[in-house]
């Protein structure tokens, strides 16, 4: 799967003349991490198995050389509303149609529109609902984890449904604890520093039949359905990564 790296700008695609079946769908991920988010989607797009054969992506780190300070979710919805329609008129050009697949499973328009996603943390921002809010009502995808992106992590090792009660360091405790984690930094190493863990190795992730990760999918959907309330802010714990690994990037698994 090929990536495109720096800036969010869109450039035209050869895709027209390619045929609109056979052009990769182009997606576009703004994260809130400089180094977790971006580590684990180039590790599950190389590694990865497409749900489809016919159906490919090209990802794009939208915002991969931006300063902290523009990585506040309700900023990168912002910034991600450009995005689309830049993306969307570039790909109207090239004779593609709005894609949407309905509760009956049935599919209309084209299945390689493009897309753009917004991966963020609850952690301590404001303004997450009307992030929420924004992106919804400007049709951007979110990856959106509580209390952090390491309760994804965790998933890949056992399931968790105690809340955290919002402390990003309780989960990357909790995930640094794991038997094996630490030895996937290097033989014999037996402790990582939280600064350290924030890279991601691909065998904390990765396994030879997929067990990993749909045991954590399961886990995730699983403590989602126990969130009745409207309020983000308090689906703690909470995490949806893998609607980016399967309706955006169209793997299978990895």
């Amino acid at each position: 799967m090929a990536r495109s790296r720096g800036g969010d700008g869109i450039t035209p695609k050869k895709g027209s003349a390619r045929g609109r079946a056979t052009r990769d769908r182009q997606v576009y991920i703004y994260t809130e991490g400089e180094v977790t988010e971006p580590e684990y989607i180039d590790i599950i797009v190389r590694k990865g198995l497409w749900d489809r054969p016919d159906r490919k992506v090209q990802h794009h780190i939208a915002n991969e050389n931006a300063e902290s300070k523009y990585r506040k979710p309700y900023r990168m919805v912002q910034e991600a509303v450009r995005t689309r329609i830049k993306a969307e008129g570039e790909a109207r050009r090239a004779g593609l149609k709005p894609y949407e697949v309905h509760q009956d499973g049935t599919e209309e328009g084209d299945w390689n529109w493009p897309q753009v996603w917004v991966v963020f943390d609850r952690d301590d921002h404001q303004g997450i609902p009307e992030a929420m809010t924004l992106a919804d009502d400007e049709k951007i995808h979110v990856a959106y984890s509580h209390p952090c992106f390491e309760l994804w992590r965790l998933l890949h090792y056992t399931n968790y449904t105690s809340t955290f009660g919002g402390v990003c360091g309780d989960a990357n405790s909790r995930l640094r604890s794991r038997p094996g984690f630490a030895g996937t930094y290097g033989t014999g190493v037996q402790r990582v520093s939280e600064q350290e863990s924030k890279h991601l190795r691909e065998d904390q992730v990765l396994s030879e039949d997929g067990h990993r990760y749909e045991s954590a999918r399961k886990y995730a959907k699983k403590i989602n359905e126990y969130h009745s309330t409207p309020n983000p802010n308090a689906w703690d714990p909470y995490t949806n990564v893998w609607c980016l690994v399967e309706q955006g990037l169209l793997l299978g698994g990895y």
